[in-house]
């Protein structure tokens, strides 16, 4: 179930959105509380600024750092090893992201969308850490890539289920003081992400922070870094765990990325 609201003032509109999914009725979010909560983004996007050029701390909400960690996760999946079309080419053992970060699949929750008793091969599934403290502990393998790869399968052909972060966990208040100054990113555009290279450049809106507080929304600027750095410069993470999603992710705040504004 999911609203789009659109809001307007003497700079213009703005449009944002917010949805519920559930297995079960039941489980869904109230209507109106969907039409609120889109309504209130939507307003809150009104009168953008741009901003300066340089490097600051960028930190994803988590609607979007859902889509930074399944980056890493492609890199990590056996499709993309054995065609040599991935940053991280033979990096079992080997840290692929912050020594905080764990990334766990936990297919068996109850009543979670991505849990799932078998895989797209009809192998069981079970869980297992990806990522462990920052290393690479398993690829994620379908019988053909592991066949293809020498290895085992991983129970994963369809893709991950219930992918976890782990870590310790700071408010998305301490998050923003720990930035001081920089971007949060809610929304972001286009498609340049280079799977071999780890190259990252994306168009990005979202709110300025200074002094540790929301100051102002901001559109129509880039982002950009390289992931494998991104990955490793990863500073905190968020307690504010978005569950709507096969990858399950809360806010991320990676340190010195590149914004392009004016």
């Amino acid at each position: 179930m999911s609203c789009v609201a659109i809001a307007e003032d003497d700079h213009g509109m703005q449009r944002d959105y917010w949805y519920s999914v559930a297995r079960r009725r039941d489980g869904l979010e109230d209507v109106a509380a969907i039409g609120r909560h889109a309504a209130r983004r939507a307003v809150e996007r009104l009168s953008p600024r741009r901003v300066q050029t340089g490097r600051f701390p960028v930190l994803y909400a988590p609607e979007v750092a859902s889509g930074l960690i399944a980056h890493l996760l492609g890199a990590l999946s056996g499709g993309a090893q054995y065609r040599k079309a991935s940053y991280l080419l033979d990096a079992l053992g080997h840290p692929v992201a912050a020594p905080h970060l764990s990334l766990v699949e936990e297919p068996h929750l109850p009543g979670r969308i991505g849990s799932a008793a078998f895989d797209g091969d009809g192998v069981a599934t079970w869980s297992k850490p990806f990522v462990s403290s920052g290393v690479a502990e398993h690829y994620i393998l379908s019988t053909y890539s592991a066949r293809r790869l020498g290895m085992h399968t991983t129970g994963n052909a369809g893709g991950v289920f219930n992918l976890s972060v782990h870590g310790e966990t700071r408010s998305v208040d301490e998050l923003l003081a720990a930035m001081g100054r920089g971007l949060v990113v809610t929304e972001l555009m286009g498609q340049g992400v280079n799977a071999v290279t780890g190259d990252y450049s994306r168009g990005a809106s979202g709110f300025w922070v200074e002094n540790g507080e929301i100051a102002y929304p901001v559109d129509e600027i880039t982002i950009a870094g390289n992931l494998k750095d991104m990955f490793m410069n990863l500073a905190l993470i968020g307690d504010d765990v978005d569950e709507r999603g096969n990858i399950r992710a809360p806010s991320l705040l990676v340190e010195g990325m590149t914004i392009a504004g004016d």
